[in-house]
This record gives C-alpha cells, structure tokens and sequence, in this order.
C-alpha cells in the first residue's frame, strides 16, 4: 500500500526548499510535518478536514489535491525547476527512504499479519530518557506512564557520562537513580519491573564511552552511536566492536540516521547482524518518529540472520511513549514474530538473557 501522507509530506518538504529561507519555507516545512504526523490518510478525508490539520492553508492544498488527483504535483514540479535547485532537492532523497506516516502506522497495525509481533503482546519499553539526562520526567513518572499503557516492564536508559552535550550522568548519579528505582520496584512488587539502563555512546573506534565494570552494575545496556553519522566511509568494524563488549545488551538506533537531515551509519549490515545474532545481542528498531531507525526493509535483513530485536519509543517524557508504535509497526512490516522480540518476553527472562550478555566474549 501507498503511503500517500507521507509523499505528500515529502512534496511539501521539496517545496519548503525552493523557497528557502523565507517564511514560505517554514510554512510549507511545518505543514508537511503535521501532514507526516497525522493518524488519517488524508485520501479519506475532505479538503475541508484537510485544512483544519493544524499549519495546513490553500497553498499546501492545492499540493495535497494534485497528488491524491494525479499521483504527482504540478505546482511542486513547476517550482522546483525554476529555483535552479533540482540537483540539492535530489540529494535529499535517501533521507526520506522507507520512512513511515503516523496514518501508514495505524493502518499496519491494525491489519492482520501472521506471525509477526502484535501490539498486544508488547509488555515493556526499553529505550527512554528521564529528567536524569536529556528528558523532562521522573523515573517514577515515567514507570506511571508505562503502567497506564498496561506494560509489565519498563528500562530508563539515560545517557552516559561520555555524552554531556545530552546530559550524560555521572556514575554517582547514576547510583543515585539505582537507589530510587530499587525503592520504586518495592512499591510496586510483581505488578511492575523498572529496569536500569544506560544509553551508552560508541566512539569511532567501537569502544564505548564507560568502563567494563561499570557496565555490570546496570541492567541493560544499550550502545548507539552518536557521531560520524554523517561520514561516507564503511563503519563495520566499529559496529562489530561494539556488539561484541562484554555487557552490551541492545544496539540503538544503528544507522543513527534522521529523517530528511542524515543517511547515519553506512556499514556492512548483514555481516553485523550475523554477528549480533552469535552473541544474542538486540537490534533495536528506534520508534522515535524522526528516527525510524531501524526501518522495515533492513530489519528484514537481521530477522533472516537470527536476530533478536528490541522495539522502543526513545521517549523523553511519559507522553511520548506512543512513539513505540513506529517500531512496532516497522517491525509487522518486516515479519518479526513476537518471540524474538524481548519487549514480549515476562522480566525474569530479560534478565536471564542479560546476564549472558554481561559474560560474552
């Protein structure tokens, strides 16, 4: 199925840079956003409802029209042509690829898929930001929010030290935040499981950011990279690295890519998969909506290696949480059934498996 929302989105993405950096630019750019985040396909609805999406006027209309009418736009082809700007809109493209709407999301989510992971079998998140580093609520706030989405478990990954530019925490705040979750897992008993975690950074040369001994004081330990995401040289051998520590659980977001902004990570992806696979290492599939990462058509490729996943919001606040559906979603998409898919799995076996992890090779 088309995800027409999200060419749409993209054309008016095409259109904001031909106007570039007028205030037309940010209009165009702010309503392909709304359009990109909308849970409707906008071929279902009225050009009346259409404009009462929120930054959606006549001009991005006209764009929408032309699209669900002829499957391309005109005004949008026109434009482009007369900036002279062809060439730089072009290079965009990969940036935008097998990214998906919020209304393609809610559409695979609820048609049926055999075999592949549903909705309700996800019990926890493992991937999310307190006040502790770069997120706006408490631990305790967001085991609330996890609670309310009727999940059994729950990870708080804040950044590690190696990364202050997020706020990365300290080893003493660090304990701190171990002392506060070991008092909340009290309170909540057998209903509720907070994890601690840690977002840990690979550096170029696939080492991370903390000690080895300090990684054994933590229950899951999610290693991503958040540099070199630009550059065009084969990081393999920095990925490989870093599935390989001892203590690394999950790896995060693995392209580091960003939608319409960078391609992330290129690298020999079904030679690391192989490898993440042999260690029983998680590959997540990040469900931040600028992320997507990874993206159905390559998480395809880890599932044939044997991968084992981990489907997560990143969110930085409670009411972000929603954002796990894009995983979820990328994860239907690619067939991933729900016993290779540790979100799925009850507490007791997550920490079985990790302390594999902590005593790998």
């Amino acid at each position: 199925m088309t995800d027409s929302n999200l060419n749409i989105a993209v054309l008016l993405l095409d259109l904001a840079e031909v106007y570039r950096p007028s205030p037309r630019f940010w209009g165009y750019k702010q309503a392909s956003r709304a359009i990109r985040r909308y849970p409707r396909f906008l071929s279902e609805m009225s050009d009346q409802e259409i404009l009462k999406i929120p930054a959606v006027g006549p001009a991005s209309l006209r764009v929408v029209r032309e699209y669900l009418d002829q499957g391309r736009s005109l005004t949008v082809e026109r434009a482009i042509e007369q900036s002279g700007k062809g060439k730089d809109i072009e290079q965009r493209e990969p940036f935008r690829r097998n990214f998906l709407s919020a209304a393609m999301v809610q559409h695979v989510l609820s048609e049926p898929k055999r075999g592949a992971v549903k909705r309700e079998e996800y019990g926890g998140d493992f991937q999310m930001h307190s006040d502790g580093s770069d997120g706006s609520d408490s631990v305790a706030s967001l085991a609330r929010a996890c609670m309310e989405r009727g999940y059994r478990c729950m990870a708080v990954t804040d950044h590690s030290y190696g990364l202050p530019i997020a706020g990365g925490m300290s080893m003493e705040e660090l304990r701190a935040q171990r002392a506060e979750i070991t008092s909340l897992n009290k309170q909540y008993g057998s209903d509720f499981r907070v994890f601690q975690g840690v977002e840990a950074n690979i550096l170029a040369d696939g080492q991370l950011d903390m000690k080895p001994t300090e990684l054994k004081a933590l229950d899951l330990v999610v290693a991503s990279p958040h540099s070199s995401l630009r550059k065009t040289f084969d990081q393999t051998d920095r990925m490989l690295t870093a599935i390989s520590l001892p203590g690394v659980h999950i790896l995060g977001h693995p392209r580091g890519r960003v939608f319409n902004l960078r391609l992330g990570v290129i690298a020999d992806w079904p030679r690391i998969f192989k490898q993440a696979a042999s260690l029983g290492v998680a590959i997540e599939l990040d469900g931040d909506v600028s992320r997507q990462d990874l993206d159905f058509r390559i998480a395809t490729a880890a599932k044939k290696a044997g991968c084992l996943f981990a489907l997560d919001s990143d969110a930085h606040a409670g009411d972000q949480l929603w954002m796990a559906d894009y995983a979820l979603a990328h994860a239907r998409l690619a067939g991933i059934p729900a016993d290779r898919v540790i979100n799925c799995w009850p507490p007791d076996r997550i920490l079985e498996w990790a302390a594999t992890a902590r005593n790998k090779n």
